[in-house]
């Protein structure tokens, strides 16, 4: 299993839908299966996300942030890791809001 505790990760791109961006900074913490994180950045305040990570080190999570308009917007996300020649982890993201438009996106984020 893939252990993500005290990772930082970076924002490579991301759906046009989406509030974050490659200033975005994640910190994670990992104890057993349950993974959280924090993360911010010019447009989003303060973010959180609670997850379960499986064997295969994916990530199943939800996530809230508030933004830089001062709402409160929320959504589900899969994550799926990939180890990269160097040994740092890129992560695949499938995510879908549950607050507003409800609309779908993807994000791709790669360990510092």
């Amino acid at each position: 299993m893939i252990n993500y505790h005290n990772k930082r990760f970076r924002v490579l791109k991301n759906s046009p839908n989406g509030e974050t961006s490659t200033t975005t900074i994640f910190t994670y913490q990992q104890k057993d299966t349950i993974l959280s994180c924090t993360y911010s950045d010019d447009a989003i305040k303060t973010g959180h996300l609670l997850g379960i990570v499986n064997e295969q080190g994916i990530i199943n999570m939800s996530y809230h942030q508030i933004n830089n308009k001062g709402e409160l917007v929320y959504g589900t996300c899969t994550s799926t890791p990939e180890i990269l020649a160097n040994g740092k982890i890129r992560l695949y993201e499938s995510w879908q809001w549950t607050s507003g438009d409800r609309s779908k996106g993807t994000s791709v984020l790669e360990e510092l």
